[in-house]
């Protein structure tokens, strides 16, 4: 059993353990797994030569850290991660601030060891339990991060207002032997933010202009966007100054990778069979976004575009199987239906909102269908075209879709590959048409492909 009191904890536990900082723990715990070769984020992907290292540097180190980058890089992961670099438990005093034992720092805690010595009860806290996160908006004060002076509380007491007993503890000082994260750090006001100087430096917590020395042991961690995380943004440079580590995170550097990650999260309906170059197809449109000039950079392209993206497809697929008894299985017109996944997930530039959200999520798919399958071999198609011919490729069934297509002079042949079904080939020959409108060689319209002016 484990120790229930302060004598039993004293007899029966490490007490070397106890002496350390919540950074000594995680420092201790990470050279243990980077000995035994255990892996250290699973579940992270394309940061295993930039991201990963930087991080074991600062946590050897000791720091502070903050995540730098834009949206979908995995920075609240990598932040909740951090508590698997804790022990499984720990044990405290039952007070708000989750006392050393052996060094209490709440007038609580040192009431409670005061009072009881070794039969002080002790619990035990799950890793889980150590992290305190929070989200930065405009209007979190000074009270909900650090606390507040409660008059209330000071006289059912009978203590003053200076006295640390009469404070209604905030979410950090609640962290107290822990890891607290404030997402987009930014995004807190001012004052807030110089309220966590003290914190950082110093460990003093400043509450309505009373000093109060509160030696907390807290890990902080915090994310932020590059874009605001300067002195031209929305940061208190001297609380820049204070955080030790700044790892700077990054969109996927490959489709191999990025695909990984799509499909690592996305959640596909089963018996929908998705073909590789339309999954290919589906991935490359994130990385086309992120050089559109008509996509603003700062913002950046989600990965949850890509996940959102296949999922939406992967979803109206498995409609038209069920509306029009095809098989199930993805097709270029489902990535076109699924437009809704882009377009809840771009920022676009003066030049891009000029055009419409709704084309230029059109014209990626179009131009990742280009990417993906080029428009080689295409000879008698482009002729079909050049003579005036069009085509509508319906939505469903697939017999009309096939007899669409066949009108095309050469396109079904050019579409089929040794070892693949007719369903694959239906899926390359409508991604071809998409990818002579990347081109600029066609157009849709409402009467279906026809040659672009």
């Amino acid at each position: 059993m484990k120790p229930s009191t302060l004598g039993e904890l004293k007899a029966r536990y490490p007490l070397d353990k106890l002496r350390r900082s919540v950074r000594e723990e995680a420092r201790e715990n990470l050279v243990a797994r980077l000995k035994s070769g255990a892996p250290l984020f699973p579940g992270i992907h394309g940061y295993e030569e930039t991201v990963v290292p930087a991080l074991v540097d600062a946590i050897l180190a000791g720091h502070d850290v903050i995540f730098l980058g834009t949206r979908g890089q995995a920075k609240t992961r990598l932040t909740r991660m951090l508590t698997a670099l804790l022990d499984e438990e720990i044990p405290a005093l039952p007070t708000p601030l989750r006392d050393n034992p052996l060094r209490p720092i709440s007038p609580e805690g040192r009431r409670l060891v005061l009072e009881a010595g070794d039969d002080a009860p002790i619990v035990w806290v799950p890793r889980e339990a150590r992290y305190v996160e929070k989200l930065a908006t405009p209007d979190v004060g000074v009270a909900d991060l650090i606390g507040d002076l409660d008059p209330i509380k000071a006289a059912r007491l009978g203590r003053e207002m200076l006295d640390l007993e009469a404070i209604q503890y905030g979410l950090l000082p609640r962290a107290n032997r822990g890891i607290f994260a404030i997402q987009e750090l930014p995004d807190l006001a001012p004052k807030v933010q110089v309220a966590l100087f003290g914190i950082l430096e110093e460990g003093e917590v400043q509450i309505r202009g009373f000093p109060l020395r509160l030696p907390l042991d807290v890990w902080l961690v915090f994310t932020a966007n590059p874009e605001d995380y300067t002195a031209r943004g929305r940061i208190v440079t001297p609380l820049k100054d204070r955080i030790e580590a700044e790892i700077r995170t990054h969109d996927p550097r490959d489709l191999e990778t990025a695909l990984c990650i799509t499909l690592q999260e996305a959640r596909l309906p089963e018996g929908v069979e998705i073909f590789n170059f339309m999954l290919r197809a589906s991935e490359r449109v994130a990385f086309v976004a992120r050089k559109d000039p008509r996509v603003d950079p700062t913002s950046g392209v989600s990965q949850r575009l890509s996940i959102a993206l296949i999922e939406g497809a992967a979803a109206n697929a498995l409609r038209r199987h069920l509306v029009f008894g095809d098989p199930a299985f993805l097709r270029p017109v489902d990535l076109l239906r699924a437009k809704f996944a882009i377009t809840g997930k771009i920022e676009l530039s003066f030049e891009g909102e000029e055009i419409g959200v709704e084309a230029i999520a059109a014209d990626l798919i179009a131009w990742a269908f280009l990417e993906e399958l080029g428009t080689e071999g295409l000879a008698p198609v482009r002729a079909f075209f050049e003579a005036g011919g069009r085509v509508a490729v319906p939505e469903g069934p697939l017999d009309e879709v096939r007899s669409a297509l066949a009108e095309v002079p050469g396109l079904l042949e050019a579409a089929r590959r040794p070892n693949e079904g007719e369903n694959a080939a239906l899926a390359r020959a409508e991604g071809y048409l998409e990818a002579l409108v990347g081109e600029g060689f066609l157009m849709r319209s409402e009467g279906g492909y026809r040659r672009a002016p």
